[in-house]
């Protein structure tokens, strides 16, 4: 395998490792555990830390099992350089740690996972002004632009209520005015979509869902697409500038945000989400249909009162998910008709899994409201809609009929 020959999605990422050399021949990059680095030459250790070679310095500033990963990130994303991050959330506030300053302005979707939403409510109480907007349409975005908004963050599908950010109108507006455009692609993953097609400069992937899959490591990281100029965003530091502009970004979330705040994904689930990555696109194409058929089978059942799915027509962003993405997710989410107690049919279900995971092989469910949007209170929860009986169901890769036969006879019992 050459790097001068395209080759596809799942090839790149099997082979993804070879590209480099690798110890005894090994097809794996092995797990290297040790977390300092010697240097027969001091000067080398020297040059090192100060950027003037290639090296590792520290075990929470890199490492080669973890850089191997990041390699294979890039290449999912088809971007510049990724940063791996010990879960998605560190990704997220990486972020804000490394590129924000009082005084700035974030424009964020309110249709968010809710650690996200609470992040965001941090920053907010931090001397950053965060600006929660409807982001499905750009109408919304562009209203609420100041001169000191430095970020557009966005979602490419909410969790948990399936709303679709205008993604292409957003970046283009975001070009036009020189603002960094951050796109969570978790809950399409790099192999459904890639963010960097509707302007995205940074890239999050919470590692843990779809592209590890199996629910066995936690691990987030950002990719830059190289299609930011960062000579436009102000809060560069000196330090970094000596790099070439392109390189600004990630060297300054790497020394701030990993080296200063240290969310560093450690070798091992480095490793468990590099092995796992090597069949997303197997699982997801499984996952995609299984998500569709359910979806469909609910939204038929008179016992059903909503089912929110983007592989829906009824779907209101389903257009745009159907000009963007090469599949629908595997996530959906659905509410019950009055007098239908959502904890009693999650309980009645024999295969899906009351569980807060998504993106695993196996499906699993859980009660929104009483659970992981809990905290923000009735009131927050109605703004994004989400009623008290809404059900989220992350679908896995079990046989079709199985999970529909599963999903009915909790409805008929």
């Amino acid at each position: 395998m050459t790097d001068t020959k395209k080759y596809g999605f799942t090839t790149s990422i099997l082979h993804s490792d070879r590209q480099k050399p690798i110890e005894h021949g090994s097809l794996h990059k092995p797990i290297h555990t040790s977390v300092t680095y010697g240097y027969r030459d001091a000067r080398q250790l020297a040059e090192v830390f100060q950027g003037k070679q290639p090296g590792y310095r520290y075990g929470r500033q890199g490492n080669p099992t973890v850089a191997a990963l990041e390699d294979k990130v890039t290449k999912m994303e088809q971007g510049l350089a990724t940063i791996c991050f010990s879960t998605g959330m560190a990704a997220i506030g990486a972020v804000a740690q490394a590129l924000l300053r009082e005084g700035d302005h974030v424009v964020s979707s309110a249709f968010l996972f809710g650690n996200t939403n609470s992040l965001w409510q941090t920053v907010n109480g931090q001397g950053v002004k965060v600006s929660m907007v409807d982001a499905t349409d750009v109408k919304n975005v562009e209203a609420a632009l100041t001169p000191s908004t430095r970020i557009v963050f966005v979602e490419t599908i909410a969790n948990p209520r399936t709303q679709i950010a205008d993604l292409k109108r957003i970046g283009q507006l975001c070009r036009d005015r020189g603002i960094l455009y951050v796109v969570d692609n978790t809950m399409t993953s790099p192999y459904l979509f890639r963010p960097k097609m509707v302007g995205a400069g940074l890239v999050v992937n919470a590692l843990t869902k779809s592209i590890g899959g199996h629910g066995n490591a936690l691990g987030g990281s950002l990719t830059d697409t190289g299609l930011y100029d960062w000579t436009r965003f102000p809060n560069i530091i000196e330090t970094y500038k000596k790099y070439t502009p392109s390189q600004w970004g990630m060297a300054q979330i790497r020394a701030k945000s990993l080296r200063d705040f240290g969310g560093t994904l450690g070798p091992e689930a480095a490793h468990h989400i590099a092995v796992g990555s090597e069949t997303m696109a197997l699982r997801l194409e499984r996952e995609c249909a299984n998500a569709l058929a359910l979806a469909r089978m609910l939204e038929a059942d008179e016992r059903v009162a909503a089912v929110y799915y983007p592989g829906l027509a009824s779907h209101p962003q389903h257009a745009i998910a159907s000009e963007l993405f090469s599949g629908y997710g595997s996530l959906f989410s659905f509410e019950l008709k009055e007098g239908i107690d959502c904890f009693d049919y999650l309980n009645r279900l024999k295969l899906g899994i009351p569980a807060s995971n998504l993106g695993d092989t196996r499906t699993l469910v859980i009660p929104v409201a009483h659970t992981i949007f809990y905290e923000m209170g009735p009131e927050r929860r109605a703004s994004m809609g989400i009623a008290e009986s809404l059900i989220r169901v992350s679908v896995g890769i079990e046989d079709t009929e199985d999970l529909l036969d599963d999903f009915r006879q909790a409805l008929d019992a």
